[in-house]
């Protein structure tokens, strides 16, 4: 599963640089993508079975405020237009509730064994608390992007959703974790190349970046 969750995001980031663009441009669809992944990030916080493994009422909570901001960002700040395929709404609802799942599965299995040399938790909150905390909605300018951290980043919000996976993968110390971590990277990154792209060809010029 973990090789499939890098190949499959990577093959994602890829198709995106290169033009071939998921349409997430729709509140409903984005409301039911991120739906079933809060409701699974949760869920094992009513069982004290699960409760008891390291780390997953940490993991579990961290996951369902991701996703919980997520969905008030759908449902009341974004302004979406168009419409989301059935099947583009089903596919990354599906990753998105696969992946929240085994990165919690994969928390419960580490109940038992020794725990890591090196704790990473308090890293993991840190980055997961700026990574949450970075909301750009104000300091873009009409056009291309402008303002805030955009003379060094093509999409500070992709950075941004980056540092909370990365978060997360640090307060998970799994495997799994990381290998969500970098496939999203990988994913974002190309979206990233892609909107950059977009800016050169609209604008005739992009923001000044040093990183992606």
């Amino acid at each position: 599963m973990t090789a499939i969750s890098l190949a499959s995001q990577a093959y994602g980031g890829i198709n995106e640089a290169l033009g071939n663009h998921v349409k997430y441009s729709n509140k409903h669809g984005m409301v039911a993508a991120y739906s079933p992944a809060l409701a699974v990030a949760v869920a094992p916080l009513a069982f004290p079975a699960a409760r008891e493994a390291p780390g997953v009422a940490l993991v579990a909570s961290i996951l369902g405020l991701h996703f919980f901001k997520r969905l008030l960002e759908s449902l009341l700040l974004h302004r979406y237009s168009g419409r989301m395929a059935l099947e583009s709404a089903t596919a990354i609802s599906l990753s998105y509730l696969a992946r929240t799942a085994f990165i919690v599965y994969t928390q419960y299995l580490t109940m038992g064994t020794a725990p890591p040399p090196v704790d990473l938790k308090p890293t993991g909150v840190a980055l997961f608390a700026v990574g949450i905390c970075g909301n750009l909605a104000a300091t873009r300018s009409p056009g291309g992007g402008g303002g805030g951290l955009f003379g060094l980043v093509t999409c500070p919000h992709y950075l941004f959703e980056i540092m909370v996976f990365a978060g997360i993968a640090c307060a998970s110390q799994t495997v799994y974790s990381f290998c969500v971590m970098a496939s999203t990277a990988f994913y974002l990154m190309g979206r990233s190349w892609a909107t950059r792209k977009w800016y050169l060809s609209e604008e005739g010029q992009g923001p000044r970046t040093y990183v992606f």
